[in-house]
């Protein structure tokens, strides 16, 4: 067996599997479930008629680098979300399609690594998307935790990596809108993070799936390709950029998504994955092309969360005061006890699921950055949130 698989650490969901074993709630009292981010919001009708109409295309071996029709519509969409101009952006050149970012984020690492290189690390957040460290670990480097504390409005803080670390650095996996806390790195973060890949010659891998849920219509994130071409930096170089319809079509069950940025890189992942083998079939790549072309259903994702923000933070203001996000769909709160012990007792007494935050996080030296957090993720129905609010106050006026 691969030795390093040995080195992967337990997934968070099965840990919460193993808290709550054996703890029985309230069986007068529904389960509401946010700990996973799941989105539940109905999924654009576009989609569901592309799937239902194009059932003849499941007798064909889809193409490793997608459909034409696909790309476009994935070129398209890039264009208009990050004003970059159409000369820029390649659908041949400079997009693949893949099997939702969660298997492209893992995939990537696996070409970019060189295992010859036996100091080779790889920066990401603290807390972080465990696919990051998983897909480091695999290719044989060693991950480089970067805590996102309140300090530093819940960024990696890079001025606090050292020259040495810098050298050492082959890949930097960054998460904006982040993941737990829904932090959005600014076009100025960006911009230093370019010219910094730049210089120590490593590649950005920047997972973007939360990018299309925010609350100001006007003030969309920021995104690492629109920065890169506001810099002049044309061929994307050193960047990759990760988005999935998952999060902002409410379609995590399709596993689309796409992956766009410097020519060269993508070449070179693209003949990894002719052996990799995740292609899209045929009907979701032409639902999924339907999908980009439509942000109607978008802009009404982003209402529902808007309302259920609204509501949950009201109800929440005076007890567990979690603050509001940039963007995403989490809240990112402190607790008043353990974070674990919060979410056994929220389960057992009111039977609501929600993540511990140290399950999200590691401790790199200075304590896990996840202690006495938790991550409450918005995705059932309004009213449903609006329960497990009401029930979490009910726990805490108990503690």
């Amino acid at each position: 067996m691969n030795k390093d698989l040995s080195r992967l650490h337990q997934y968070p969901f099965e840990k919460l599997a193993q808290l709550n074993q054996g703890l029985q709630p309230p069986g007068e009292l529904d389960h509401i479930a946010l700990s996973i981010g799941e989105p539940q919001h109905p999924p654009p009708q576009t989609v569901i008629e592309g799937l239902s109409s194009h059932r003849h295309q499941l007798s064909t071996y889809p193409s490793s680098r997608g459909s034409d029709d696909l790309r476009e519509a994935i070129a398209g969409w890039i264009r208009r979300r990050f004003a970059i101009a159409p000369g820029l952006i390649d659908p041949d050149r400079h997009l693949l399609p893949v099997s939702g970012t969660r298997e492209a984020l893992f995939a990537i690492a696996q070409a970019v690594i060189d295992r010859k290189q036996s100091d080779a690390l790889v920066f990401m957040p603290n807390p972080f998307y465990q696919i990051y460290e998983g897909a480091a670990l695999l290719a044989g480097a060693q991950p480089k935790y970067l805590d996102c504390v309140q300090a530093n409005d819940f960024l990696p803080n890079l001025d606090d990596i050292k020259a040495a670390e810098w050298q050492s650095c082959q890949m930097f996996y960054i998460c904006s809108p982040g993941n737990p806390a829904g932090a959005v790195m600014s076009s100025e973060y960006l911009q230093n993070l370019i010219e910094l890949a730049h210089r120590h010659d490593f590649v950005i891998v920047s997972d973007e799936c939360y990018s299309e849920i925010y609350f100001d219509e006007a003030s969309p994130p920021t995104g690492l390709l629109g920065v890169a071409a506001q810099m002049g930096n044309d061929d994307f170089s050193h960047c990759l950029a990760f988005h999935s319809l998952s999060k902002r079509s409410n379609l995590p069950g399709l596993r689309s998504g796409f992956v766009a940025g410097n020519a060269s890189i993508l070449e070179s992942f693209l003949h990894y994955r002719a052996y990799h083998g995740c292609t899209l079939p045929d009907m979701i790549q032409t639902a999924s092309a339907a999908a980009w072309r439509d942000e109607q259903h978008v802009v009404e994702n982003r209402r529902l969360y808007r309302e259920k923000f609204d509501q949950v933070l009201a109800l929440l203001s005076d007890t567990l005061a979690p603050p509001k996000p940039q963007a995403g769909f989490y809240l990112w709160a402190s607790t008043p006890i353990t974070d674990t012990e919060f979410t056994q007792r929220l389960y057992a007494e009111q039977n609501v699921s929600v993540l511990p935050g140290c399950y999200l996080a590691r401790d790199s030296g200075d304590g896990n950055p996840g202690d006495n957090r938790i991550r409450i993720a918005l995705v059932a129905p309004l009213r449903e949130c609006l329960e497990a609010a009401t029930r979490i106050n009910s726990l805490l006026a108990t503690l």
